[in-house]
């Protein structure tokens, strides 16, 4: 009987907790288009990430300031490594262009932002731009400095919580007219 009410009770908790939680959906140029929000409202928005993210770039012989990362030895040199977990919070710091925008993860510096936009091939979803693809990764700025990111980090991708949009609030009453007195 108290393996049963375990049991119960675990399920229970998993139910409330996971009721609780957000319910994250990737944000695309056809939620965009269809809510119309001004940069303002855009701001406002709690914006997470779908997949880590994991920036790395070489220091050279005199490049030892590290800034946000963790300074890591691979293949026999040192690089510093950013990392930007899945479901990581982030906010829009500003749009350098209609469709494109700087979202940052992190306090600390008002470069420490990455880029997003729509791709075509995935659904119109916002997911990372980088100056550059190619076929192992890419390059991204982060902080005034680029980094490079492998080529799966081109899927990450622009999530938020649907379930506060769908809350719609409406205002509602009935004229009652009017009559000439």
């Amino acid at each position: 009987m108290k393996v049963y009410r375990f049991f119960f009770f675990l399920v229970l908790s998993g139910s409330l907790f996971t009721s609780c939680s957000p319910t994250l959906s990737p944000f695309t140029q056809r939620l965009y288009d269809d809510y119309r929000w001004s940069d303002d409202e855009l701001k406002r928005i709690q914006f997470y990430v779908s997949d880590d993210i994991i920036m790395r770039r070489e220091l050279g012989n005199g490049s030892t300031e590290i800034i946000s990362g963790k300074v890591r030895v691979v293949n026999g040199r040192e690089v510093e490594e950013i990392v930007i977990r899945r479901g990581t919070p982030g906010v829009l710091m500003f749009k350098p262009k209609e469709n494109r925008f700087a979202v940052s993860f992190e306090d600390g510096g008002e470069e420490r932002y990455l880029v997003f936009g729509p791709n075509p091939k995935a659904s119109d979803r916002y997911v990372l731009l980088a100056s550059e693809w190619r076929k192992r990764g890419g390059t991204v700025t982060y902080d005034g400095r680029k980094f490079d990111v492998a080529a799966d980090d081109a899927f990450a991708t622009l999530m938020v919580d649907l379930k506060k949009f769908n809350k719609l609030s409406v205002e509602s009453r009935t004229a009652g007219g009017r009559k000439i007195n």
